[in-house]
């Protein structure tokens, strides 16, 4: 085998990770398979496990860019044919923008290079954006957030059954209204979402405290805090000392306050 010193010349990122994935194939370890290819152990494992080359991809950044929401805007004004960066940064600082002039720039350097249009950006929301729009207040969405709630509420019967079982489970909570927690499990057990459906059945093996966290005042947030209290000061402790340490910390800690 070639040693990292002689790790073979002009071998791409395909032709490696092909070898990582054959090397890991023969039972070779992945701090072994680093030493040979001379690679950090945390790309042989990544290498190792994926089982086609998408797998070596890593998603694009853009998702979460501040300039997400204005790429259809920009696309559309570039094949209008509007290239000036200057002019499209300041009309989209006009709607809202807060990033850089730097981040448009880097958005249109492709379209400078290609002879072709610029791609039609989907408007399609993210499952974590429609969730927040599910699960916030009704009173609490902006009126285009509603909006586009209702639209795919219209175009999703089973979304739409999933909101009103979450939003009914929701006024329930807020209004301490324990007492229609089995008339709620009833109604979600007929549904055809599995999900709800299974969640539904298991509130009914613990029903009665269940009950009781829906209707009564108090809850387990003093016990939790007690107890993130007794992981800080364990931590604090960092292995060094044993249980009985740890107790008379506890109870010198408890004494004080």
């Amino acid at each position: 085998m070639t040693t990292a010193s002689k790790k073979p010349a002009g071998t791409g990122r395909d032709v490696t990770s092909e070898l990582a994935f054959l090397i890991h194939d023969k039972g070779v370890g992945t701090t072994r398979i680093s030493q040979i290819l001379g690679m950090d152990p945390k790309t042989v494992r990544r290498y190792a496990r994926a089982a086609t080359a998408d797998g070596l991809i890593v998603p694009p950044r853009s998702q979460h860019s501040p300039l997400r929401r204005f790429q259809s805007y920009l696309n559309e004004r570039w094949n209008k044919g509007c290239t000036d960066r200057t002019r499209l940064y300041e009309e989209i600082r006009a709607l809202g923008y807060k990033g850089t002039d730097r981040t448009v720039r880097r958005w249109l350097e492709p379209l400078r290079s290609s002879a072709a249009p610029a791609p039609k950006v989907s408007d399609v929301p993210s499952t974590r954006k429609v969730t927040g729009w599910i699960t916030r207040h009704p009173d609490n969405l902006t009126s285009d957030e509603a909006l586009r709630l209702k639209h795919l509420l219209a175009h999703c019967p089973e979304l739409a059954a999933a909101v009103e079982r979450v939003r009914d489970f929701a006024v329930m909570m807020t209004n301490r209204e324990g007492h229609r927690l089995p008339e709620w499990i009833a109604a979600t057990e007929v549904t055809e979402l599995a999900p709800l459906r299974g969640f539904a059945s298991n509130l009914r093996k613990d029903l009665a405290a269940v009950t009781a966290g829906l209707t009564l005042e108090w809850n387990s947030g003093p016990v939790e805090g007690h107890i993130n209290r007794i992981k800080m000061l364990k931590r604090q402790m960092f292995g060094r000392a044993k249980l009985h340490l740890l107790r008379l910390r506890i109870l010198l800690n408890t004494s004080r306050r």
